[in-house]
């Protein structure tokens, strides 16, 4: 981000990028939001039959994306990743706040960054609500607000002993285009170009979310990466599960390398913003009404298991059909650590 010689000033900065366009969408939308961006606080009117949902998620420079990154894209990418966290519970989103850091308050960085916030904000009639801004290292901490009916929310703790387990989309894409940014892997233009809307411009599945909410036992978005992700539901859930290696879904580009690439990326890859949820075999059908109506795959990977010791463990089945030792099962249950 390059110095300007007139610097923008807090109140300008926020004036020209954000409250302008917030009270736009306000004026579309007043269901939920009493009071936007210019007081103290904003006010929700909170519909006494619902619960609220709140998500709050970081990415800071250099170590969730890249210094150089697309603005526009981080934009988008800053309310999809807590977006998709409201879906996985089922929730409607509200509102959301935006802290930002800015070294620089550079107006074309501005513009496209607000550009890319907005595309998605207006996308799923999320409106921005408040906020802060300051001077410091590129930070970026948005807080989501959503409304879910009352104890409808889909937790993590709901998994039972027999349900299915199932992915939304494709996993392991958002990992693939890491790699090749980081020229660990060649890719050509086009599987590149195929691949970069996973790692840039996730879709959060808020439709889904809404439509499991009478179906689903448990759910979570997959950010640090499919198996580690699920082990958060297996823990507080008290269950283990068998997964079926052949069966997570992955797309035409990322079946082009390795096995043994394939298989990491999408089991421990992170970033793909898909969701994992659990629900009664019995939901099948259901489950695929739901897929053909939202025009999104969605596929049976495994099943919960009832836990057989002190601790959740993930059951890997390979491509022959054979469990994996713990040993080889390792590298695939890793997850991302944001202090690692």
């Amino acid at each position: 981000m390059q110095s300007q010689t007139s610097p923008l000033g807090e109140f300008d900065l926020i004036q020209r990028f954000f409250k302008t366009q917030s009270e736009l969408m306000l004026a579309k939308n007043t269901s939920s939001v009493k009071l936007g961006i210019g007081d103290d606080c904003a006010l929700l009117k909170i519909d006494p039959t619902e619960e609220i949902a709140i998500t709050s998620d970081m990415l800071v420079s250099g170590r969730h994306f890249f210094p150089d990154a697309n603005p526009e894209w981080l934009g988008w990418k800053a309310l999809a990743v807590n977006l998709s966290d409201l879906a996985a519970m089922g929730a409607k989103p509200l509102g959301f706040t935006l802290a930002l850091a800015l070294p620089d308050p550079n107006p074309s960085w501005l513009e496209a960054f607000s550009r890319g916030l907005f595309a998605i904000a207006n996308e799923y009639d999320c409106p921005l609500i408040g906020g802060d801004t300051t001077a410091g290292p590129l930070n970026i901490c948005i807080t989501a607000f959503g409304s879910i009916p009352k104890d409808k929310a889909i937790r993590r703790s709901g998994a039972s002993e027999g349900d299915d387990i199932w992915v939304s989309g494709t996993v392991g894409d958002a990992r693939l285009n890491l790699a090749a940014l980081r020229h660990e892997i060649e890719l050509s233009k086009e599987d590149l170009a195929s691949i970069e809307a996973h790692m840039h411009q996730p879709t959060p599945r808020l439709n889904l979310g809404l439509a499991l909410r009478e179906v689903a036992n448990s759910a979570l978005d997959i950010s640090d990466g499919l198996l580690g992700d699920l082990r958060h539901i297996l823990k507080q859930s008290n269950k283990d599960a068998e997964v079926f290696l052949d069966k997570i879904p992955k797309s035409a580009t990322l079946r082009k390398q390795t096995l043994a690439i394939q298989n990491q990326y999408a089991a421990n890859g992170g970033d793909d913003y898909e969701l994992c949820f659990t629900a009664p075999s019995g939901k099948r059908d259901v489950i695929t009404k739901i897929s053909a109506d939202l025009n999104l795959p969605l596929t049976q990977i495994g099943s919960i298991k009832s836990m057989q010791d002190s601790a959740p463990e993930i059951h890997i089945i390979d491509n022959d059909g054979k469990e994996l030792n713990s040993q080889q099962a390792a590298s695939l249950l890793k997850s991302f650590d944001h202090f690692a």
